[in-house]
């Protein structure tokens, strides 16, 4: 997956340590409610396209941009179906770097073009039902989102907090 230079710059101070990096993830649908998903050509999972927001750059711009570079589709957001993190999220890349990402994940509604895969980080496009998705290689994330996204009842959602103040 490629580094954006912030990243790298970051990267290049504090190591291979874990960095908490906001992120967007991209769902968008067909007219049978499929869910738009991409096949990751280093794992070869499944997920939705998305990723870092760049610095001065606002999460729906970084929804559209990532759309884009991974897809070649354009979008405009509409919503936003959650916000995500925690342990899921935390990825562990092939060089040693732990990113643990802090996920806006937006509902978007397809403007235009033809679905082509970049072919560096994505490998294959495809539209999914639920019980599609239900027999896919899925990110672990992704295990996380997309039961949300399909149950989605119009509303914002989020894991339920389990932290509680001491005693």
């Amino acid at each position: 997956m490629p580094m954006s230079d912030y990243l790298r710059n970051i990267r290049q101070k504090v190591g291979h340590d874990l960095l908490l990096v906001p992120s967007v993830t991209v769902i968008c649908r067909d007219s049978r409610a499929r869910v738009l998903l991409v096949r990751d050509a280093e794992t070869g999972v499944w997920l939705a396209p998305g990723g870092s927001i760049e610095p001065e750059e606002s999460p729906a711009d970084a929804a559209v941009r990532e759309m884009w570079e991974e897809t070649r589709l354009t979008v405009e957001p509409i919503g936003i179906l959650g916000v995500y993190g925690g342990p899921e999220f935390v990825v562990a890349y092939p060089n040693g770097d732990r990113t643990a990402y802090l996920m806006t994940v937006f509902e978007c509604r397809l403007v235009s073009g033809t679905p082509q895969p970049d072919r560096q980080e994505i490998e294959e496009i495809a539209y999914f039902s639920w019980d599609d998705v239900t027999a896919l290689p899925l990110s672990r994330w992704a295990r996380v989102v997309l039961p949300d996204v399909f149950a989605g009842q119009g509303q914002a959602l989020f894991a339920s907090p389990t932290w509680e103040p001491p005693r």
